[in-house]
Order: C-alpha cells, then sequence, then structure tokens
C-alpha cells in the first residue's frame, strides 16, 4: 500500500457520492419480502413494460389506454402506500378487520362481475343497459365497497410488511370501475357523456374512481391536492348560489360525473402526458438509477466545483440541476441529493437553515432546466400544442438566469462568512470523472433524437436503450436481472405522479366544465385595464397559491387551466403565459407558509421548517423576477434575432448579479451600506426591461454603485459579521 505504484492505483476510485440513486422509502411505504416482493415486483415491472411496449410497438385505443394506465397505478399505489404512517408491526391485521373487509369485497366482486355481464350484453347486440341494472347491481355495491374501505383503512390501520385486507378491495374495486369503463367507451354511448342520456353506470363509476384516485394521493402526497380537489367539487354544486364573478348556473350530479371521467377532465391533458411522456422518463430515470449514473453525476459536480469556496453549496446547485430536470418533484430531489449535499454544507460553514435553503432552491431549480424540465415542458406541449423542442430551447435563459442567480447568492454568503473550498484529498479526481463522461451519453442521445426530429417517446425509447448500453461500460452492467430491477423501479417510482396527475385531472374537469377560468381570465381583464403590472402581479399570486404542496406537474396543470387563458387574452403570446405560470407553480415549493422542498431540506438539515422556507424564498428570489424579465423581454425565451437575444441574455445576467448583491449586501468583495444595496436593486429592476434607455441606466447605476464601494469606506458591521 505504501508503493507508488499501489497508491495510483487506489486513488482513482476516491468518491464522496454513493448511495444517491438508492430507493427512498416513504414513511407509509409498505416494505414486502419472499413471494410478496416477488409478486408486486413482477406487477409493477409488467406495468412499466406495458407502457413501453403499447407507446412503442402496439398502441392501444386512446381513452383505454389512459383507463388501464390509471387502473394499473391504482392498483400498485394501494399495495405499496398504506393510509398512514408504518410502525415496525409486521404481524397481521386483526381479525375484525379482516371480516369487515371481507364483506366489502363482496359487493366490489360483484360490480366487477356485472361489468363483465354487461360486456356479454353488449356482444350480445344490446344498445345499452337498463339504468336499474347499472345502478342497483353495479353502482350502488361499487360505491358502498369503496367508500367502506376508504373509512375502513383509516380506521384500521396497516402493518409494514404485509399487504392491507381494506386495500386489497379498494385495488379490487379499481378493477372494478376501469371495467366497466373499458365496455361503456367502447361502445356508441361514449358519444352520450355529458348529457341527459348518459348512462348512470357512467357518473357511479366516475364517483368511486374520483373517491379511489382521491385517497390514493392523499397517500402519495398529503393533503393539499386533495383539499383543493374538494374545494373544486363543492364549488361544482355550490356555484348556483356564490355571488358575483364566480357563480354559475350550475351542473346536476349525473352530467357532471358523466363527463369528468372522460378526455374533458380525468382522462385529458394531464392524464395524456403522465401515461406518455411522464411514465417513459421516469422508467428512463429509473434505468439511470440502476445503472448508478446518479452517483456519477454528483461526484462530478464535486470534482468541478467543491473546489470554490462554500463548495458543497455550489456542488448542490450542478447536482440538483442534473439530478432535478429528471426527477419531477423538487422534494424528491431534495431528499435524493440533499442527504449527501447538506451536511457537507454545514461542514464547511454554512448554517443549518441556510444548507437546507441552498439545497431546496437549486433542487427546485431543476424543476425548469431543459431539456426535461421534470416533466413541465411535456404538460405544456400537451396544452399549447407548442413543440416540445421549442418549449425546450424558449427554457435555457431562463434556467441560466435562475441557477445564476442561486450561485451568485451562495458564493456571496460564502464570502462573507470567509468559507473555503474542500480540499483536494476530500474531492473525487476530476480526471477519474472525465473518464467517465461517457455516463452522459443517454442524455446527449436524448436531445441530439429531439433536435433531430424523433418523436419524444422515440426519443426516450433510445435514450433509455443508450443507458443500457452504456452501463455495459461499467461495474453496473445492466443483464436480464438490473433491467428488470430498473422497470420494477420506474413502476413504483410512476405512481406518485401519475396519481397527482389524475386528481389534477379532476381540477381541469370542474375548470374546464363550470367555466371557471373565463371568468377567472375575465377578472385579469379587468385588473389589466388598470395597470398590467398589477394583473402580471395578481396572476403571479393565484399561480402560487395553486401551486402550494402540490408537486410540480399538478401545479402547473391547475396554474395553467385556471390563469393562462387570462394571461393569453391580455394579449400575451401564449408560450410566455404558460412558462409564466409554469415558473410560478415550480417556485411555490419554496414558497412560504407552504413550501415542500424547504420542509423536506429542513427535515435533514435539522433546522426550523418556517426559517429555512423563508431562507430558500431569498436564495431563490430571481426566480420571482425572471418571469417578468421575459414577459417585457421575449428574446429572453429566444424570440427574436439573435443579436437581440444575446443582449436580453447578457443584461438579464448582469441584472440578477445585481439582485444577489442587493438582498446579500456583499458587491466589489465587500460588504455595501444600506444606500448602496438599494441603487444595486434599482439597477437590477431598470435591467428586466430589455430596452436601450433602461439598459442604460442600470449600468449607469451599476457604475455608481462601484465607485461607491471603491472609494468609500467598508460599513462597521461588516467586521462585526
Amino acid at each position: 500500500m505504501s508503493s507508488n505504484g499501489s497508491e495510483t492505483e487506489v486513488e482513482p476510485t476516491r468518491v464522496i457520492a454513493e448511495g444517491v440513486d438508492e430507493e427512498v422509502i416513504d414513511t407509509n411505504r409498505r416494505v414486502f419480502s419472499g413471494w410478496i416482493w416477488l409478486i408486486v415486483a413482477v406487477l409493477t415491472g409488467t406495468y412499466a413494460a406495458f407502457h413501453l411496449f403499447s407507446l412503442n410497438v402496439y398502441p392501444l385505443e386512446t381513452w383505454s389506454f389512459r383507463i388501464v394506465h390509471i387502473a394499473g397505478a391504482l392498483v400498485i399505489g394501494f399495495l405499496l402506500y398504506a393510509s398512514r404512517d408504518l410502525g415496525e408491526d409486521t404481524g397481521s391485521a386483526p381479525l375484525w378487520v379482516t371480516a369487515l373487509s371481507v364483506l366489502l369485497a363482496i359487493p366490489a366482486a360483484y360490480a366487477l362481475a356485472q361489468a363483465g355481464f354487461f360486456w356479454q350484453a353488449f356482444e350480445s347486440g344490446a344498445r345499452r343497459i337498463e339504468p336499474v341494472l347499472e345502478t342497483w347491481h353495479f353502482g350502488i355495491p361499487l360505491i358502498t365497497a369503496t367508500g367502506g374501505a376508504i373509512v375502513l383503512s383509516w380506521v384500521a390501520g396497516s402493518r409494514r410488511g404485509r399487504i392491507s385486507p381494506p386495500d386489497l378491495v379498494l385495488m379490487l374495486c379499481a378493477v372494478a370501475v376501469a371495467a366497466y369503463l373499458l365496455v361503456i367507451y367502447n361502445t356508441q354511448l361514449r358519444m352520450s357523456t355529458g348529457t341527459p342520456f348518459a348512462p348512470i353506470g357512467i357518473s357511479l363509476a366516475a364517483i368511486a374512481g374520483t373517491a379511489l384516485i382521491m385517497e390514493l394521493t392523499r397517500r402519495v402526497t398529503g393533503l393539499a391536492l386533495v383539499t383543493i380537489s374538494v374545494v373544486f367539487l363543492i364549488y361544482v354544486f355550490a356555484g348556483p348560489y356564490l355571488p358575483g364573478f364566480l357563480g354559475y348556473p350550475g351542473l346536476s350530479v349525473n352530467r357532471f360525473f358523466s363527463q369528468v371521467y372522460t378526455d374533458a377532465g380525468i382522462l385529458g391533458p394531464t392524464t395524456a402526458v403522465s401515461s406518455t411522456y411522464i411514465i417513459l422518463f421516469i422508467v428512463f430515470a429509473a434505468f439511470l438509477q440502476a445503472s448508478k449514473v446518479g452517483d456519477y453525476f454528483v461526484n462530478f459536480a464535486f470534482a468541478v466545483a467543491g473546489r470554490a469556496r462554500g463548495g458543497p453549496a455550489k456542488v448542490a446547485i450542478f447536482a440538483s440541476g442534473l439530478m432535478g430536470m429528471i426527477n419531477g418533484t423538487s422534494a424528491g430531489n431534495v431528499v435524493s441529493t440533499g442527504s449527501l449535499t447538506i451536511p457537507l454544507m454545514k461542514k464547511v460553514g454554512y448554517s443549518k437553515q441556510s444548507s437546507g435553503a441552498i439545497e431546496a432552491a437549486a433542487s427546485t431549480g431543476g424543476q425548469i432546466m431543459p431539456p426535461i424540465m421534470g416533466a413541465g415542458a411535456f404538460i405544456m406541449a400537451e396544452i399549447t400544442g407548442i413543440p416540445y423542442t421549442e418549449i425546450a430551447v424558449a427554457a435555457i435563459i431562463p434556467a441560466i438566469l435562475y441557477f445564476a442567480a442561486v450561485y451568485f447568492m451562495v458564493d456571496f454568503e460564502a464570502a462573507q462568512l470567509g468559507m473555503r473550498g474542500m480540499r483536494d484529498d476530500e474531492l473525487p479526481l476530476l480526471g477519474q470523472m472525465l473518464r467517465q463522461v461517457y455516463l452522459f451519453i443517454p442524455i446527449v442521445i436524448l436531445i441530439a433524437a429531439l433536435f433531430m426530429g424523433y418523436s419524444v417517446i422515440r426519443a426516450g425509447t433510445l435514450a433509455t436503450v443508450a443507458a443500457v448500453v452504456v452501463s455495459w461500460l461499467t461495474p453496473q452492467a445492466m443483464g436480464p436481472r438490473r433491467v428488470g430491477t430498473a422497470l420494477r423501479l420506474g413502476g413504483e417510482m410512476s405512481i406518485q405522479i401519475i396519481a397527482v396527475c389524475a386528481c389534477a385531472g379532476i381540477i381541469v374537469g370542474v375548470i374546464s366544465l363550470t367555466g371557471v377560468g373565463g371568468r377567472f381570465s375575465s377578472l385579469l381583464l379587468g385588473l389589466a385595464e388598470a395597470s398590467q403590472l398589477l394583473a402580471l402581479i395578481f396572476a403571479m399570486l393565484i399561480s402560487i397559491l395553486l401551486g402550494m404542496g402540490m408537486p410540480t406537474t399538478a401545479a402547473y396543470a391547475v396554474a395553467a387551466s385556471v390563469v393562462a387563458p387570462g394571461l393569453i387574452r391580455l394579449g400575451i403570446d401564449p408560450l410566455t403565459a404558460h412558462f409564466f405560470v409554469f415558473y410560478f407553480a415550480v417556485v411555490s415549493a419554496i414558497t412560504p407558509p407552504v413550501a415542500l422542498a424547504s420542509y423536506a431540506a429542513a427535515g435533514i438539515s435539522g433546522a426550523n421548517a418556517m426559517q429555512t422556507s423563508v431562507a430558500s424564498f431569498r436564495i431563490g428570489i430571481a426566480a420571482f423576477v425572471v418571469p417578468f424579465m421575459f414577459f417585457y423581454s421575449s428574446a429572453l425565451l429566444m424570440d427574436g434575432e439573435w443579436m437581440a437575444v444575446l443582449r436580453a441574455g447578457v443584461t438579464a445576467v448582469v441584472g440578477v448579479y445585481l439582485l444577489a448583491a442587493a438582498v446579500q449586501g456583499w458587491f466589489m468583495a465587500r460588504n455595501a451600506r444600506w444606500f448602496v444595496r438599494l441603487l444595486l436593486l434599482a439597477a437590477a429592476l431598470t435591467l428586466i426591461k430589455a430596452s436601450l434607455i433602461t439598459d442604460l441606466v442600470g449600468v449607469g447605476l451599476a457604475l455608481a454603485c462601484l465607485l461607491l464601494q471603491r472609494f468609500m469606506p467598508a460599513p462597521p458591521l461588516a467586521r462585526a459579521e
């Protein structure tokens, strides 16, 4: 070991990040073993493989595909996620729970059998089913079993390594809902949804399906999205009694629910995206995870940025940007990379809340990082009809501005506190990391395929295959077993976001069927008559409010349905309008009082959750300014001549630098006095609007700050701090 030769053999294996790709087990997530684990693994792997097969080889009819997509997620979701946090008890359920579950399973099985009889009737030439049969032999038993099993699961709890009997009933109910809808929607009765002629069974199945979706969403993401969904559902029937712009004529229970489980709601844009692009890229991420590429991303970030002052904070920005763009949730990204970066930030001198806040802000930024943007780009393409490649290109400069601002913020804090970087012997070897740079090939292939004109599905599939091939060059070579593991991981990882998208579809359905989006647009138009800026600020606040407590995809889908149409009616370009609400829906993850990413980071850092959320809001403050930047200058979205784009980009970077300096009170390698900070803020704001006059004013103010910092003595408080 003491010889030079042996030392050179040991050094290239030096890494910091290990286990970044390990699964994070939620507190209510069941962990199985033995034959139960094998059954669940086969089920989840088959679910992921089914999507790959359907998307690339044998496409199913659209509505049928989406119904199966949701039903599969419900079945797997109720298998994996308990109704509440689990203890270590792995024993069997109490006898009374099992007995009640068996009683509830009888009407659930009866409803499923009736769906089979209905199919036989249509095959025999029937044109519709008698309402009394649909009501009393299908709908009422199904709703009874669904409601009873949900309540029983709340009361009874569950065991860590056992399948809960009430959840088995819920799985059966999910299959019954899907079976009935597959039968009805493949007949001429599909055209009757939303009319008085719609079969009553559709409404009853939709009520049960909506309850199942909301219960699973509660289990995987908490109450925030479910609460908003309940408020919207109440609005459907309370609308006729509400005053002002919220009032509308109203919908009957039958008419609403016969249409909410169609492409106007649950089977609409959000499920369209989750059943195609999102699950495809989750599977892609699972293949990267199975081949340990996540570990490489973080080690590469340490090798590149770890030596800079406050190195781990800058590593968090780099690594979280790489991981976050394919992760899909800000909080999930915090957990995967923050468990490594947050302790290291604390080690070099950042406070507990600063460490958590930096990771939260960086992880949130991953959701706006092209080309994948945490799946948000695909939903935007689906809703707007704008080509995905155009959206990805438009996102480049805003993403650069966000990460540049976060970088400046953490760098200035590191300078103020006199922090050092990490030593060479604490870091991975850059040469070793560069020799493994081929691990980026799957992402390069993904980007290249997209811009060569391949469809998103084909490009994602090619990138997934590339991940397998590239793994053969590493110790984690993917053979059949690892491919199976990756498919299983993909199936499991997709459940949360599929449930969220289906639940968001309920809200989208309410908005489209009640017309509340149009009334909100009228409100924005009224505000714009007084001040367009006031209308934009109001739109910002509503987007943040709607996004609080929700994953990125759901937050954007809801905000896009409520806010974006109003902005477009103001005359704003659709791409700009949707980027505007997308950014604010994303940064709701670091906006107090409900800041999921900040709370996740606080749990790792040990800091106060609210203090961490306030700190992350401050660090990510550029994200609250950037949307106004590209509103006033569409060149920041690559709309215009290249010289205009270049000038807008450069002045915007200078603007966020000055903004960070004003917020942190650090400029020209020293603390800044209060009036210099005000001038810096004014300079930053004038550079938001890309015009020659405002740019010149901003440059003049920045020069004044520079001279003041150069010739005035440092404030006495600088040394005290």
